[in-house]
């Protein structure tokens, strides 16, 4: 790996991370929520710059998240689309008015975009979730309520 394209990931993951804490920001508990970075690119393996039907640049994101035992990633949503695969564990989706969800392992959904959701760990072991973000430049991956001026 290239030291440009290991800076450039070490940066998103920090950003990331930050982001993800930042969204669960109410209390220390939620500092053990990670996110662990699997790859960040606007070009394929072939060297093509990634695009939208019609166009569009598309900038693509993976992480694993993971949300350990009896915390929370406190209320959020997300400025571009994602796909989630559950990797391990039991997590479960509280969607306010439009109810509680619980994905298993082997669920794999789009989560919502502009609905403010928050996800928790209710069971004893780690939930591992695939999260692939299909943005584009500058998309926010996370949202947090709180810093959202129509959170107010």
């Amino acid at each position: 790996m290239t030291t440009i394209r290991r800076l450039t990931l070490t940066t998103f993951a920090t950003a990331l991370l930050f982001g993800l804490q930042g969204t669960m920001a109410w209390g220390q508990e939620y500092a053990k929520i990670t996110a662990k970075p699997l790859i960040e690119t606007d070009t394929s393996i072939a060297g093509e710059k990634i695009h939208y039907p019609g166009g569009a640049p598309a900038n693509i994101t993976a992480v694993v998240v993971t949300i350990p035992p009896g915390k929370t990633t406190g209320w959020h949503k997300h400025g571009v689309p994602l796909f989630a695969y559950i990797l391990k564990g039991e997590a479960t989706v509280d969607y306010g008015d439009k109810g509680k969800r619980v994905y298993k392992p082997g669920d794999s959904f789009m989560e919502a975009m502009d609905y403010w959701h928050d996800g928790g760990n209710a069971g004893k072991v780690p939930v591992d979730i695939l999260a692939v973000y299909l943005g584009g430049p500058g998309g926010k991956l996370v949202i947090r309520k709180e810093a959202s001026p129509e959170a107010k």
